[in-house]
């Protein structure tokens, strides 16, 4: 059985103080399944493709909101997310949480890098500074409060995106250009 750890390598001096504090061990084999990344399928820093090898699913992580790509930070959030999955072999677990309008299984996400230990994506992103909490769409994850506590330290450390905490948010940005009209 596969277990979410609480130990993460990429940014200890923030998540590890959140996972060990009121974090239950989830039994990944019970709730997610292994699927392997679609290569080159990593487009922006919240959205990717997994396969089981008869299907391909579009994923969007559950409860961030990462940069667009033409805003700033998009690329650097896109890549951070191709350097997080790049941990493992390839497999991503996918804990399923809903679809959504776009038709996109909504998930958390997390990368087997021993065999009892699972870096969570999601939360690794927000820890990073390499996207935002969605928290009006962060109720139905695993972990939404894990969200919100590595979120304010990213904050409260300037990391990533919150080094310009003025700059516009995600669904600020897609308000203002909406698809197809110009952007920043």
């Amino acid at each position: 059985m596969m277990v979410v750890a609480v130990a993460i390598a990429i940014a200890p001096l923030i998540l590890n103080q959140f996972l060990f504090q009121n974090v239950d061990s989830i039994p990944l084999s019970e709730v997610g399944a292994p699927y392997q990344l679609v290569p080159g399928s990593i487009y922006d820093g919240d959205t990717l493709r997994v396969t089981d090898g008869s299907q391909e699913i579009k994923v969007r992580l559950c409860g961030i909101d990462a940069p667009e790509r033409d805003m700033p930070m998009g690329v650097e959030s896109r890549d951070h997310l191709r350097n997080i999955v790049a941990q493992g072999d390839g497999t991503i677990v996918v804990v399923p949480i809903e679809t959504d309008r776009y038709g996109r299984l909504v998930a958390d996400l997390f990368i087997p890098i021993e065999e009892d230990w699972e870096l969570p994506v999601n939360a690794q992103m927000v820890a990073d500074g390499m996207a935002y909490h969605y928290e009006q769409f962060s109720s139905r994850c695993l972990r939404p409060q894990l969200l919100a506590n590595v979120e304010a330290e990213a904050k409260a450390n300037a990391l990533g995106v919150w080094a310009a905490p003025d700059a516009m948010k995600p669904w600020e940005y897609r308000k203002r250009y909406p698809k197809g009209t110009a952007g920043v």
